[in-house]
């Protein structure tokens, strides 16, 4: 009874210690100290039903009501009894924080706050593990079989953790289930009593045998490289995914989305930091019907924070199903038309988003695995990746009239939209002050948005440039409105911010610009066409695009007739609703285009555009891989050609010594042998043996090792030879090894080295493809005396560990301080 109680504290441990990867989704420790709550009354109830001497089912039903008990405690309803005792009230909180818990992951990108959803479906997930780690390993005694819900809750942060899971969490979590395997050996030994060594002296039931130091060395080394090849594979870490949830970026940068590596791109529209990048790299190719296409998108973001807006984790069903109709929700003053583009997406942009222009209505080439965000209106997968991708599709282009968006009525307060993309991180009271004064006198939400829209401009002091400055008033918007510099995501995300203070529902959208490489109708989009705009939801219309970056920053920038280029010299024409920059080379005016000789270009959208040729490339990598594995794989094989000349070449120099032709003698006579030299001819037939023993061994022929030579070459010449010329070729070298082992005078004169090609060719004419290829690829000959290598070495190593602990406890405190009593 008092083993199992430990083995069911320690069960309890390593569940907690398996828990150790969701501390990367969590953002803070609330989690783990609930978690520890629930583990400790679940490993408390099954040891008081263990001390009832409960069977099995009794423990697991113990189990399940201390873990409704410690949830009913965690996360009260208000209905209980005496605050602990759950109630069908209770109950039903429950299923609502299950429901509430789906939303929120749909919600919140990692790391997630401490909602009571997510809170309450983790400690679940944990006390539903402990329970079953407890019965696999307490009350089946299969320990092994507890790693399974161990490895369920590590599964968690690696299918929604969009980065790569950091390697601390889960060596925590191996060592704890290491722990539960020990702890289980080491009850077992101690149910045989005590442990004794040969000679009467007692072991410790703690001190390690030799395999059981070599099983714990195993596993380091498993758990090491379990951690470390990851790191050494080129293409198994990182993910780009992470672009979804990343806050700051993780380049060069000094602020949020500021710089990152190749292919790599941050949906975090930053109101500090800057932006240096001066690399091109082709992303994608766009080719469509439309004469003046907007902006390609592919991701939006809308949960705003003090820094910036954040994107959420998007969610759908497939792009091969209905996608949503626009037309069903068009108001008047709405034109809508339907065009059709194809995209290519180069091998620099691999990502979990694909680029579509808004509003899809159908998709080709793509499978079920993409899936279409309605809300968002992107295309996601989980499960693949936009690099290298062709895909088609049609989709509906909707352009706008002032008119028609001043007639849009406003949103009552209690619609989703409103009340989602309204939130706020809380009362700015300099920006609740400007937007004030701006809408003032303003009757619709249009006059609302474009008095926001045209304050960004450059009669109000805004300019663009690729850093922001640093102000002291210890906020982002309120440092950006102040400086009035910035690029495209601080634009974007002010003017985002500025409207919902206003209350109309506003994001920040994520896409390409159509750039100047202009082939007809292909477009080809670098890194220095991402670009961030915002958009404003009007009822009737659906989302509509304001871009409030000055136009000259950005090259192939789009203006509107519902939102025109406040600093152009002279407005656009209502109806064209085309560009306004040129889209010759003189589109992506920098530093040294005309008229903008001090002014920055939009460089992206924190996208690590390098060129291939800047980064490292991959295929040296798989190239040295693969010769590394021909080289290793060629290794047997050389060493068995190595090992077959050295014997053919003793063989053939021992015939030459051994007998001399005189050279007086005439031509035409038999050689007489003058000399022989015993020593070398033994040595040659124990050499042609050998090699004829690693011949059978290739060929899958049985050797016994007791067998005398001449009852092998027997059996040899009866199970696998039916040659003339072999079978006198086995006898004569079964022959010559039997003389060299018991004759006194070895055999001498005779070629054994033809005998043995002999033999060989006779078995290869046997042997089927298979293992004809193996002989000389893979010898089992080398690799059966490699493994034998090694298995002496291994025993050779245990046993000088095992000396060299014999005479290290000779100094025992323990066993001096026995010694020192019994005298």
């Amino acid at each position: 009874m008092i083993s199992s109680r430990n083995i069911g504290v320690v069960a309890a441990a390593a569940t907690l210690l398996a828990a150790a990867p969701l501390s990367a989704i969590f953002q803070g420790w609330t989690w783990l100290i609930e978690s520890i709550i629930a583990v400790a009354v679940v490993a408390g109830a099954a040891a008081l039903t263990r001390l009832a001497r409960a069977p099995l089912w009794g423990q697991v039903l113990g189990m399940l009501a201390g873990l409704v008990l410690a949830l009913t405690w965690l996360f009260p309803s208000g209905e209980e009894l005496f605050a602990i005792l759950p109630t069908p009230g209770t109950l039903a909180y429950f299923g609502d924080l299950l429901a509430g818990s789906m939303q929120d992951m749909r919600s919140y990108g990692v790391e997630v706050p401490d909602t009571d959803p997510l809170l309450f479906i983790a400690v679940l997930g944990v006390g539903g593990v402990a329970v079953l780690v407890d019965v696999l390993a307490v009350g089946l005694r299969r320990p092994a079989l507890a790693g399974l819900p161990m490895l369920a809750i590590y599964s968690v942060p690696v299918a929604v953790y969009v980065d790569s899971v950091p390697a601390v969490p889960f060596v925590v979590g191996a060592a704890g289930y290491l722990w539960l395997l020990v702890t289980d050996n080491v009850d077992r030994v101690r149910r045989f009593g005590r442990r004794f060594t040969g000679d009467g002296r007692d072991v410790d039931v703690w001190e390690a045998s030799p395999l059981a130091s070599a099983g714990r060395r195993l596993a380091a080394v498993g758990v090491a490289l379990a951690v470390v090849l990851p790191l050494a594979v080129p293409g198994m870490t990182g993910g780009l995914l992470d672009s979804l949830s990343r806050g700051p970026g993780n380049g060069p940068g000094n602020g949020a989305g500021s710089g990152g590596t190749s292919g790599r791109i941050d949906l975090f529209a930053s109101l500090a930091g800057q932006l240096n990048q001066s690399q091109v790299a082709d992303l994608v190719k766009v080719t469509t019907s439309e004469p003046n296409p907007f902006y390609l998108r592919y991701a939006v973001a809308d949960e705003l924070r003090p820094a910036g807006f954040q994107a959420r984790n998007p969610s759908g069903r497939s792009v091969n199903r209905d996608l949503p109709n626009p037309a069903d929700r068009a108001g008047r003053g709405v034109q809508q038309t339907t065009y059709r583009a194809s995209v290519e997406v180069t091998k620099s942009l691999s990502m979990s988003l694909m680029p579509v222009y808004a509003e899809p209505t159908r998709t080709d080439d793509l499978s079920d695995n993409w899936l279409y965000d309605a809300n968002q209106q992107v295309v996601f997968s989980n499960r693949e990746n936009s690099r290298g991708r062709k895909y088609s599709f049609d989709y509906v282009r909707s352009t706008f009239t002032p008119a028609a968006l001043r007639a849009a009525q406003p949103l009552p307060t209690d619609h989703p939209v409103r009340r989602q993309m309204t939130a706020t991180p809380g009362a700015v009271p300099e920006v609740e002050e400007l937007v004030k004064g701006l809408i003032q006198g303003k009757r619709t939400d249009y006059d609302r948005v474009l008095a926001i829209y045209q304050h960004f401009s450059a009669d109000n002091g805004f300019s663009y440039r690729l850093s922001t400055e640093s102000g002291s008033s210890g906020q982002d918007i309120v440092n950006f409105l102040t400086n009035k510099v910035g690029y495209c995501q601080q634009y974007a995300a002010a003017m985002a911010w500025l409207v919902r203070s206003a209350g109309i529902p506003a994001r920040v959208a994520f896409g390409f610009t159509n750039g100047s490489k202009r082939d007809g109708d292909t477009f080809t989009l670098t890194n220095l066409n991402l670009h961030a705009w915002t958009e404003v939801y009007f009822d009737g219309a659906g989302w509509v695009p304001f871009d409030a970056t000055p136009a000259y920053g950005v090259p192939g920038s789009t203006r509107s007739a519902w939102a025109p280029d406040t600093d152009a010299p002279e407005p656009s024409s209502p109806e064209t609703g085309a560009t306004d920059t040129p889209t010759g080379p003189e589109a992506s005016a920098g530093p040294a285009g005309p008229d903008n000789a001090d002014r920055d270009t939009d460089d992206g959208v924190a996208l690590g555009g390098t060129t291939q040729n800047e980064q490292a490339p991959v295929w040296p990598w798989w190239a040295a891989g693969l010769v590394a594995l021909l080289v290793l794989l060629a290794v047997p094989a050389l060493r068995r050609m190595a090992l077959r000349r050295r014997r053919g070449g003793r063989a053939v120099s021992g015939a030459m010594a051994s007998a001399q032709v005189d050279s007086d003698s005439e031509p035409g006579t038999r050689p007489v042998v003058v000399g022989v030299d015993a020593n070398r001819a033994r040595a040659d037939a124990h050499a042609a043996w050998a090699e004829l023993l690693d011949t059978l061994v290739d060929f899958r022929v049985p050797v016994d090792p007791t067998e005398t030579p001449r009852a092998t070459a027997d059996r040899l010449v009866r199970d696998a030879l039916d040659d003339d010329e072999a079978i006198g070729s086995a006898r004569l070298l079964g022959r010559a090894e039997e003389r060299a082992r018991y004759a006194r005078d070895p055999l001498t004169g005779e070629r054994l080295l033809p005998a043995l090609r002999a033999v060989r060719g006779a078995l290869a004419t046997r042997a089927d493809r298979r293992t004809r290829l193996l002989a000389a690829v893979l010898p089992p000959s080398v690799l059966l005396r490699w493994r034998t290598a090694l298995a002496d070495r291994s025993g050779r190593m245990v046993a000088l560990n095992g000396r060299a602990r014999y005479r290290l406890l000779r100094w025992n405190p323990r066993r001096l301080l026995a010694d020192r009593a019994a005298r």
